[in-house]
């Protein structure tokens, strides 16, 4: 039996420009089909305009501002990528903050491509099992992640995969995260440096 969604919402953070369109609408499908609210958050209001790799796509009308709410008002978090789109919201510290606080709420997050790019700023890698765009592996085992190139990993209600052609099996496994709710392991992952300085 599939995981049901009902009830629960997700949100979809992305900067104004240069999301990867199918790395949004497939995962806000999947969100939508296991019966969740799916909300798109960015830095600010308006229309995101998203990118078929480097054409310029569909336009997408932003729900609510990373100002307007926090990780209390939603069950999980979905970081799409694109090469932009995380690179220009890694300079956000707002955004950063947006999401650290999911790991801090033991929340699922999932991250495909370059998304991960977010997490390395949010410091919130370091000794957990990822994967991402083979480009940011160095990156991301520089922030202390332990990476592997496989389709999907799961560690703890942090799903992350590497391009568009692992969207099922990353749609598939972030409903499954979201469904299952809470994970401790988020909030030592985010609490893990103060407690080895503390």
């Amino acid at each position: 039996m599939a995981a049901s969604l009902d009830g629960l919402r997700v949100a979809f953070l992305v900067a104004p420009e240069g999301v990867e369109q199918v790395e949004l609408t497939e995962p806000w499908r999947a969100v939508g089909e296991a019966g969740g609210q799916a909300e798109l958050v960015s830095v600010s209001s308006g229309p995101v305009q998203a990118f078929n790799h480097l054409d310029k796509a569909d336009t997408f009308t932003v729900d609510r501002t990373v100002d307007q709410v926090g990780s209390a008002n939603y069950d999980g978090l979905v970081l799409p990528g694109g090469v932009a789109n995380p690179d220009a919201l890694r300079r956000y510290p707002e955004a950063v903050r947006f999401v650290g606080g999911f790991f801090s709420a033991q929340k699922p997050v999932a991250a495909i491509c370059h998304a991960p790019w977010m997490l390395i700023e949010a410091d919130v890698v370091r000794g957990r099992n990822v994967t991402s765009y083979p480009s940011l592996a160095t990156d991301l085992r520089n922030a202390g992640a332990n990476w592997a190139d496989e389709q999907v990993v799961v560690d703890s209600g942090l799903v992350t995969s590497r391009t568009p052609d692992d969207l099922n099996a990353f749609c598939a496994k972030l409903v499954e995260e979201v469904a299952e709710g809470k994970h401790r392991a988020q909030a030592r992952s985010a609490h893990r440096e103060e407690a080895e300085t503390g």
